[in-house]
């Protein structure tokens, strides 16, 4: 019997191949974003504690008011992935141009909120000089609010057709931009003047329009223009926006609710005093860092998800989503160990050039903190993969009301009870958030075992399981020599 060879130029579908080949750019992508603002807590961190403890609080809050454009935005990603496994290149030209108007009217009105940020800290109450620096850099990351919005928007583009290496690829190099910009505008460097906690949040915005500029022109790349032609799509599509805004509407709802819960709890532990305040911020710093392996899974699963829905094929978003789950609680143990046996080489980069007395103190109370960490890493990884594949497949809104009851029962709710009549510790504070993730964890998974997702889609109901997606995302095999060697 002849030999037979197979040369193949893409992976199969449902492999853990396919998985690694959109999660692997998705994950050093996400990690260049997370050091990113690392790198920024770190140079905070050696400029003045102050600033650092004013980081997060105001940060979270951006996020919080920035969650809900920010979750609709990147929804679109699903609406790319659903249309690309649909072969309908014109519906995900038309997709992304009413996702750009959407970035413009939200960061507009992300705009007009930045002279409201000095009154709003004032009212929470924290330390005079924290509060200053909370003010400030609040303000910066609002006024850049359209580059924010938009850069994310872009990515969906590439990410939803399962082309991760190009967002990575910029991605990267906007954060090495950003990372030499960062410690220059913190620490004056040449003509640029020092501007501390002012200049981390500007190269912030720096760097997503930095962003922007390299996705949108990679738009008019020769064979991706040809192929999509937007220029003749960039009409208002009233049907696909409401279809955009009944979906993602949700998923952005879900996250101002996540992030409200957790700005109401950081701000909170601001309460108990500065040490704890700083503590804190950096033990969630730590534990992001960790967590970026996981996030571009999440990605790759919501991305692959969604193309096998419209190509008819739950069974193998189903396989994709317990292989990146095994992969991710892996990975999240091994993390565990680090952060139980190894904090003070965790801790290291932030001891370096931070002031002696201040930091030894925190160092003390986040070393405490891994524990929680530790605890509950495991179901905060169900909950990002399991979420995820879920909102792939368009079930968005269970996500929205489930998240709304945990965050008010587990996260609120006791963060009103203890500090409102009763003098919590920080231990305290940090058990009851550990459970709120370990609740979410075990919701999401028990949501996608009840298998509900597998028969829903946010794309028109005649474009499911259309023709032609077999000779897209079959992986396409080089005969060399024609002979079959089994039935199989």
């Amino acid at each position: 019997m002849a030999s037979t060879e197979r040369v193949v130029n893409q992976p199969q579908p449902g492999s853990l191949r396919e998985l690694l080949t959109i999660a692997i750019p998705m994950v050093i992508s996400a990690g260049s974003q997370s050091l990113m603002h690392i790198i920024d807590r770190i140079y905070l961190t050696w400029h003045h504690v102050d600033e650092v403890a004013a980081a997060l609080p105001a940060g979270i809050i951006f996020w919080a008011v920035l969650s809900i454009f920010h979750g609709m935005g990147s929804y679109v990603n699903t609406f790319v992935a659903q249309y690309e496994g649909a072969v309908r290149p014109d519906r995900v030209a038309a997709t992304m141009w009413q996702g750009f108007y959407f970035a413009l009217i939200s960061g507009g009105l992300l705009m007009l909120l930045a002279p409201f940020s000095g009154m709003f800290f004032a009212m929470v109450g924290h330390d005079v000089d924290i509060q200053r620096h909370e003010s400030t850099y609040l303000s910066i990351l609002l006024l850049g609010g359209v580059p924010t919005v938009l850069a994310t928007i872009l990515g969906t583009f590439f990410t939803g057709r399962g082309k991760t290496t190009v967002v990575m690829f910029v991605n990267v190099v906007s954060v090495a931009f950003n990372a030499v910009l960062d410690y220059a505008f913190i620490f004056g460097w040449g003509p640029i003047p020092e501007m501390g906690i002012a200049g981390g949040a500007l190269t912030d915005v720096i760097a997503n329009v930095t962003t922007c500029l390299a996705l949108g022109g990679l738009l008019f790349w020769p064979s991706i223009a040809s192929r999509y032609q937007f220029w003749k799509h960039h009409g208002f599509d009233r049907e696909l926006t409401l279809r955009m805004i009944y979906y993602g509407f949700p998923v952005g709802l879900l996250l101002l609710i996540d992030v409200s819960g957790w700005a109401f709890f950081m701000n909170a532990i601001g309460w108990l005093g500065k040490a704890e305040q700083v503590a804190t911020n950096l033990a969630f710093n730590l534990n992001t860092l960790a967590f970026i392996p996981v996030i571009g899974l999440g990605i790759a699963v919501s991305t692959l998800v969604g193309m096998r829905i419209t190509e008819g094929r739950p069974d193998l978003a189903a396989r994709t989503t317990w292989l990146a789950v095994g992969l991710s609680v892996g990975y999240i143990l091994f993390c565990s160990v680090i952060y139980l046996f190894l904090p003070q080489l965790l801790l290291a980069p932030y001891e370096w050039k931070a002031h002696g007395e201040d930091f030894a103190e925190v160092k003390v109370v986040v070393i405490q903190l891994l524990w929680f960490v530790a605890a509950y890493s495991f179901f905060d990884t169900l909950a990002i993969v399991f979420g995820s594949a879920i909102r792939g497949a368009g079930d968005t809104r269970f996500s929205m009301i489930f998240t709304l009851i945990c965050v008010l029962a587990l996260l609120i709710a006791p963060t009103v009870i203890l500090f409102g009549w009763y003098k919590p510790t920080l231990s305290m504070c940090w058990a009851y958030c550990s459970v709120y993730i370990m609740v979410m964890g075990l919701g999401f998974m028990f949501r996608f075992l009840g298998g509900k997702w597998k028969s829903m889609r946010v794309v028109e109901p005649d474009l499911v399981g259309g023709a032609g997606h077999a000779s897209i995302h079959t992986p396409p095999v080089t005969v060399l020599e024609v002979e079959p060697v089994s039935s199989v």
